[in-house]
Formats: structure tokens, sequence, C-alpha cells
């Protein structure tokens, strides 16, 4: 049996001896008999040439970069390895290897260096790559210079000090790196970019004046792709801001003794009536998403929870396209007894709000810089005890500026700015209460007051001059609720529960609605709602 032989290149039909030997004769013979076949074979010959100069290259340091293998992120392994978040990383680890995980912010080969600036959750760090160290071979250099913006990728190396400041990144260390690796490619084209969506007015003024020209991301493109957008160091600032008001509200609620409480969306009928409900099929029955927890909540006071709150989403059908209404928005809601007056509602509201606006200013202080260096705003004036008006106050001194509204009707957009603003010129706050609305204006379930039935024992609470809550004592007498229900065109029948629940006996009681997205947006002064949305749901955008 003849031993296994290895092939060897050949040149048309004549095979290459080793080293090369006889190739030149080959290719003479070639181009004489057949030339078309010589071509084609000095073309194989090169690129086999080719193919061998490459694998005589071995990249010492190939290890130490690439992109992951699919297998390896499939929970394959746990190699103990521990990261480290970029908003950590300070001159305290001077010296010291350290392994982070974050994005492709910036990417910038220069000669035999590649500066790559990494983000993680809106802090960002300079990693430097050179070949003059031999850390980084030529090829890694170039795997590093070419990486797309965005990517997911592992950093893994040295932190330095620089002598100087290092500008455009939070963290003023600086990583030499010695291992990266690619988690996840990013496109190399995207739709929009940070730099762009990053920019405030600010920028684009001063560009005017020195001649430059910026791309402005509108409002649209920003939505259409909301995914990157809110990866803006403006938005992630936002979203944590809104994390600490609920945070805040639930922390200040459960100290004094108040249950959460997670009520249904379905529901047999409106709870706040009118036709602004999202009306749908619930197994063969009529059914609707809930306005607000209102019914069941006040349910939960009939059950002797005491004092009960919520924060959920709420549903509007509102055909409403201004810069503060959206068909579904996150509700901070509750509700309590009251022993003799509605004002205690207010009481815990006014201690509630200052509150939250005090944690708000001491602990996010970075976030609330970061908001304001893409939207520049005043902080929030308010006072330590807040300032309270009845609705006729308000009225008279939208008057006496010359501003005429219906005195038993509601106040519009533009009424409640102006008073806002007439309100901030006379008593310097932000932040007050309005109360004793007229009934016309109110839901069903709001208690008239005792002295005067045009009125209600409600209140609207404003800041920077819009409203951010509606609340009062609710009627809790059975024969008055189902008669205002009545008047205000609401079908008894699917209230039927709800309203049996006070013939068992129920203290008095009262509470309010926060809108969540309102209070951020007016707290930062941002001017739409969909800002403060993570992915807003209006009467035109039903995606992302």
């Amino acid at each position: 049996m003849e031993d296994d032989k290895v092939a060897k290149p050949v040149v048309g039909d004549v095979p290459m001896e080793e080293g090369g030997k006889d190739v030149k004769e080959a290719k003479k013979k070639e181009k004489k008999e057949n030339p078309k076949n010589a071509k084609k074979a000095e073309r194989q010959l090169a690129r086999q040439m080719e193919a061998a100069a490459v694998q005589e290259v071995v990249d010492p340091l190939a290890a130490n970069y690439g992109e992951v293998e699919l297998v390896t992120l499939q929970s394959a392994t746990q190699s103990g390895r521990k990261w480290i978040k970029v908003s950590q990383l300070d001159q305290e680890l001077k010296g010291q290897t350290v392994l982070v995980r974050g994005r492709v912010h910036a990417v910038r080969g220069k000669g035999k260096m590649a500066f790559l600036v990494v983000r993680e959750s809106g802090y960002t760090v300079q990693c430097l790559a050179s070949i003059a160290e031999n850390i980084v071979s030529k090829q890694m250099l170039k795997f590093i210079s070419g990486l797309n913006k965005e990517s997911i990728i592992d950093v893994e190396g040295e932190v330095s000090v620089p002598p100087g400041e290092i500008a455009g990144t939070s963290q003023q260390v600086e990583i030499q790196i010695r291992k990266l690796f690619c988690v996840s490619k990013a496109l190399p084209s995207l739709p929009l970019t940070l730099e762009d969506a990053s920019r405030s007015e600010l920028d684009f003024e001063k560009a005017e004046k020195e001649g430059k020209q910026y791309v402005k991301v509108g409002q649209d493109t920003r939505l259409n792709n909301r995914v990157l957008d809110l990866r803006t160091p403006c938005n992630q600032a936002v979203f944590r801001v809104q994390s600490h008001v609920s945070m805040l509200f639930r922390e200040y609620l459960v100290s004094e003794d108040f249950v959460e409480v997670h009520t249904p969306k379905l529901m047999a009928g409106a709870s706040e009536g009118g036709s602004s409900v999202f009306t749908l099929d619930y197994k063969g029955q009529p059914a609707c998403l809930a306005q607000s927890p209102q019914l069941h909540k006040q349910m939960g006071i009939c059950a002797d929870f005491g004092r009960v709150f919520e924060i959920g989403p709420v549903f509007r059908a509102e055909n409403s396209f201004t810069h503060r209404h959206l068909c579904e928005f996150t509700g901070l809601d509750l509700e309590m007894e009251i022993k003799e007056h509605y004002f205690e509602v207010i009481d815990l509201l006014d201690k509630l709000f200052v509150h939250i606006f005090d944690g708000l200013n001491s602990k996010c202080k970075k976030e609330l810089e970061a908001i304001n260096q893409q939207y520049p705003f005043e902080p929030l004036k308010y006072h330590r005890e807040t300032l309270r008006l009845t609705f006729d106050e308000g009225v008279q001194m939208l008057k006496e500026a010359g501003t005429i509204v219906d005195p038993m009707g509601d106040l519009n957009t533009e009424s409640e700015k102006k008073l806002g603003q007439l309100v901030k010129d006379k008593y310097d706050t932000d932040f007050y209460i309005l109360h004793r609305y007229p009934l016309a204006v109110r839901p069903f379930y709001t208690m008239p007051c005792a002295d005067d039935p045009r009125y209600t024992n409600s209140f609207d609470v404003f800041i920077r001059g819009e409203e951010i809550i509606s609340g009062a004592q609710r009627v809790h007498d059975v024969d008055l609720l189902t008669k205002r229900a009545i008047e205000c065109g609401i079908d008894v029948k699917s209230l039927s529960t709800y309203i049996d629940s006070f013939r068992y006996g129920v203290v008095p009681h009262g509470g309010l609605g926060v809108g969540l997205e309102r209070v951020v947006m007016l707290f930062c002064a941002l001017g739409n709602i969909r800002k403060t949305s993570m992915f807003p749901r209006d009467p035109q955008r039903l995606a992302p």
C-alpha cells in the first residue's frame, strides 16, 4: 500500500516543486500551449502565496482581542472575573488592573495609538491602546480603531492618571488597554448619533455665531428610535430622577402608615365619567381600561385599610395633542381616612411633596446637572409650608391682571400658566395649592361644600403654572353618590359593586392622584411630557 502523498500546488497541469523550482519553466510552457490557462494559473499562484504570507505573520497577542463567540455568552461558563462600573473609576485605583464593560462612545486611531471612550450608564472613561509599550500589536490596534460606535465591549487594563484634565469624559483617569473584546457589534450606521441627540439649544446658538452647522434631532426621530435616544446623558438622568420621585413617594407614605395596593386595570365601567375611556371586549362583556384606581382605592378604605397608595398605569382615551397629555401615564395615587376636614389630606400632601423636592435636590445632584446641561432650567422654588389659595382667590387674581375666566368653570391651560406667574411674582413660589373648586368641573364622587353646594371640598396642585395633582374629599353617602353619578351621565349599574361597598359602613375619606411624568417634566422644566415618558403613548403613537 502506497504512503499518502501531500498534493503539491500546480501551475496549469504542471506540479510545483518544493521551494518553487521549475515554476518559470512551467509558466513558459503553459503560456505557449494555453495563454488563458496561464493567466488563471498566475492568479491562483498569487492567492496561494498571499495566503502563505498571512499564515507566516502570526499575531502573538491574538488571544487578547477579537469578537466574543456566541457560545461564550450563552452562560456556558463562569470565569470568576470581576467587572467594575465606569462610574467607580477614580484616582485611588491608579496602578490597578480593572475590567469594564460598556459601549464604544468614541474611537480615534492616531499613528501607533488609538483612543477609545467607553460609556456605561452615562459615565465615560478614556482608554488608550499603544504599540509603543509592546502590549498592543498592529493587528490589535487595527481591530480597536475599526470598532463601531455603540458596540458593547469588555476592556481590561491598568488605571493611570494623566497629568492634565481629560476633556469630554466624566472619569478623570485613563485605562491602558491590555485586552479588548467585542461582546455585541452595533451597526456601522445608526439612525441618530448620541453626539447630535445630546446637544443643547446653547450649542446651536454658539454654532450659528461661529458659522458651524449641527444636525438637529427632531422629536419624532427621537421617539422612533427611542432606545438610542434614551442613551443620552440627559435621558439617563431624567429617568433616574423619575425613579427617585416614585421611591420618595413610597418612602414617605410608608412612614405615615400607608399600605401599598394594586388595583385592577380592567373595569366594567368608566371611573371618571365622560368619553375619554378605552373600551374593549372582556369575554363577551363590555369593559374598559381604568381611567384611575379611584374606585378601588376607595373600596380599600371601605375594607378598613385606613390609608392606601398605588403606583401604576392610568389610561385616558383623550384626543389631546398638547405638551402635557398622554393616553397612558403613571399615576401616583393615595387615599386616606378623614377625621374632620379635607385639609388633613392637603396637610399630608404638603409634607409629602416637600419631602420629594428635598430628596431630589439632595440625592439627584448629578442627574439634575446632566439635565440642566442639555435643557437649562431654574431650580424649583417652593416653601416649607405650601401656599394655599381658594379657587375664588385665584379667579380674583386673574381678574385683577386683566384675564377674565368663568368663576364657576375650570381654568384652561393659558389661565393656569398666567395664574402661576402671578403667584410666583407675589408669593415667590413655583408650587402652590388651589382648593374649593366649582362642583360642575369635578368628578361625581367629589364631596360638595357644606356651606355652598356649588363648590366642592377639592383641590389641584400646580408646579410652574401647570396642574400635577387633583384631589378631594370623596362622597361616602350612598344616596348622594348615586345622585351625583346619574347627574354626570354615568351608568350606575356598571358601578354597583363600588356603590354597594358604601352600604356596609365607611369612614369619611379623601385622596389624590398625581401624574408622575408631569412631576418630572415640570420639576425640570422640560417643556414636553414625552421627554419624561420612556415610551410615550399619545393619540398618534403606539410604538415603539
